[in-house]
């Protein structure tokens, strides 16, 4: 008998009754997207390798370590599995002139490449949702993008995630703060853990996002890059936490909110939970001004924000929301325990409904027919439009 061939580990299949329930997701992204006029792009899966070079930094984590790359045999150009969308989105969109027309608001789904170590919450082929805006000056479309995702949030019923925001400033502010910042961990560098003594003079942002408990005493001490930013970032910053206290969006100012990719500017965010341990970023975001012009076009304000689709099943607390589990049918043929409702302590019934309200749930105890499709419809939601 030949030997059993099985999925590369960390790339996994995605089987009924599970992948009903990737469709509903994905279904609630689009449905949102077109409520906010964003519209779909596809992008190929490999692109050249000097894009994501050149756009993320040759000195972060992904480039060094976690691309997916090879040499085409067929005319040795370099390639590279996407490690992520938005420097092929923003390829595409200089590549075919679509800010000719005008600004752009797009947004992707789609699968991503990164070689690291599979564990829970990370794989190597792993799926994610991306927005992009393209071609808004302003703070406004920065807060347009947080509020999309505060939208989604909503619609998956998804609760205990909250914004953290902070402005990494334009090019020049952040080497007065690298610099400030080697000097400050080279006088502490007998606590640096090997990681950060590798980054000390590449990549000096990144070692305040380390999660060495050891190390973030020292990292709290660090020199802030607030304190170094000019009067016109400092007025960015003002007019993104203005626009959210406007629309009654708590946030909290992290100062050690820092991305992992070269091309972010002022204004960055996440969504995070405390549901998910040291996996609490359930989608990360911000604003990149000079991203276009790295890789030959011209210069353009640019919005992102990414998340994964499995964030969303940890953050409800393992469960789906309700809604996904609409096309299983009713308690009364056996699919087993209804999830919680994310929200309270009662619980949801397979059509959707609440088990006070559902009448499957009378069936199913009673093992009676299943109720008129019409009652198995989900309850409505209230949707944000703001």
């Amino acid at each position: 008998m030949s030997e059993q061939l099985k999925a590369v580990k960390g790339m996994n299949d995605i089987l009924p009754p599970e992948s009903a329930r990737w469709e509903w997701f994905e279904a609630t992204v689009r449905r949102v997207m077109q409520r906010y006029a964003y519209q779909n792009v596809r992008t190929p899966l490999v692109e050249p390798t000097p894009l994501f070079v050149r756009g993320l930094g040759e000195v972060t984590d992904i480039v060094e370590k976690e691309m997916y790359s090879f040499e085409d045999k067929l005319n040795g150009d370099l390639l590279t599995l996407r490690p992520e969308g938005t420097a092929g989105v923003v390829r595409a969109v200089n590549e075919h002139s679509l800010l000719y027309e005008g600004p752009k608001r797009l947004f992707y789904i789609g699968a991503m490449f990164r070689h690291e170590r599979p564990q829970k919450g990370r794989y190597r082929q792993f799926h994610q949702v991306g927005v992009e805006a393209l071609g808004f000056p302003g703070p406004d479309l920065d807060v347009e993008v947080i509020l999309m995702a505060r939208a989604l949030w909503r619609e998956l019923g998804l609760s205990d995630v909250r914004l953290e925001i902070n402005s990494l400033g334009q090019p020049a502010e952040r080497l007065a703060h690298r610099a400030a910042l080697i000097a400050y961990f080279e006088a502490h560098a007998d606590q640096l853990d090997e990681d950060a003594r590798r980054r000390l003079h590449s990549n000096p942002l990144r070692i305040l996002d380390t999660k060495n408990p050891a190390m973030q005493a020292l990292v709290e001490a660090a020199p802030k890059l607030i304190d170094h930013l000019g009067e016109a970032s400092l007025a960015h910053l003002e007019g993104v936490k203005a626009a959210l206290t406007a629309v009654g969006q708590p946030f909290t100012v992290n100062p050690r909110l820092v991305r992992g990719m070269d091309y972010y500017n002022l204004t960055v965010f996440e969504w995070v939970t405390d549901r998910l341990g040291s996996q609490g970023h359930v989608c990360a975001g911000g604003r990149y001004d000079g991203l276009i012009e790295q890789i030959g076009g011209k210069p353009c304000a640019g919005r992102r924000l990414g998340h994964g689709h499995r964030a969303r099943a940890g953050a409800a607390g393992g469960q789906w929301p309700h809604r996904s589990d609409r096309g299983s049918g009713c308690l009364r043929r056996g699919a087993g325990r209804p999830p919680h409702c994310p929200k309270s302590s009662r619980t949801w019934s397979r059509c959707g409904r609440r088990a006070s309200r559902c009448r499957c749930t009378p069936a199913a105890r009673t093992g009676r027919a299943a109720s008129s499709p019409s009652s198995r419809r989900p309850t409505p939601v209230v949707r944000d439009m703001r």
